[in-house]
């Protein structure tokens, strides 16, 4: 089967995992309003979207047994990370194009400082969320702590 990914429509934004799938990464992070959502999720590895609104942060959180790593492809904010949650002493600006690497076990936020939406994807190694997770806004998230401590 052969397809055309140089399509100049929208992207139709659901957990396309365990299948094997091919997108355009930058306009599917940039097309995405939700404040998460699973786009593949595999038995070793996940890719979220994420659109975190002016002013408004991820949440801290710590996964303990999986890495992250996140790109930035719209916006800015301040990254936080630490070994404990009253200990984040790391901290760095991020803008379009910065990617964010995140060991297990480390404390971390991101925190949206600029005047446009941050639009970003993650990679979950392995997968922090259940297949097809859709959080529409951060307090949609939140109700579901488990994500949190993975």
């Amino acid at each position: 089967m052969y397809y055309d990914h140089n399509r100049k429509y929208s992207i139709h934004l659901k957990d396309y995992g365990p299948c094997p799938f091919i997108t355009n990464i930058k306009k599917a992070a940039n097309e995405n309003n939700f404040f998460r959502i699973a786009l593949w999720t595999g038995k070793h590895l996940q890719l979220t979207l994420m659109s975190i609104d002016v002013g408004h942060d991820i949440g801290l959180e710590m996964h303990p047994n999986l890495d992250q790593f996140i790109r930035i492809e719209q916006g800015q904010g301040i990254v936080e990370m630490g070994h404990s949650m009253e200990c984040l002493d790391f901290q760095a600006r991020v803008y379009e194009n910065y990617v964010v690497f995140i060991p297990a076990g480390i404390w971390h936020n991101l925190i949206n400082t600029g005047s446009v939406p941050i639009k970003l994807y993650s990679i979950y190694a392995p997968p922090a969320h259940p297949h097809g997770t859709i959080h529409r806004t951060k307090e949609e998230a939140e109700m579901n702590h488990s994500y949190y401590w993975r």
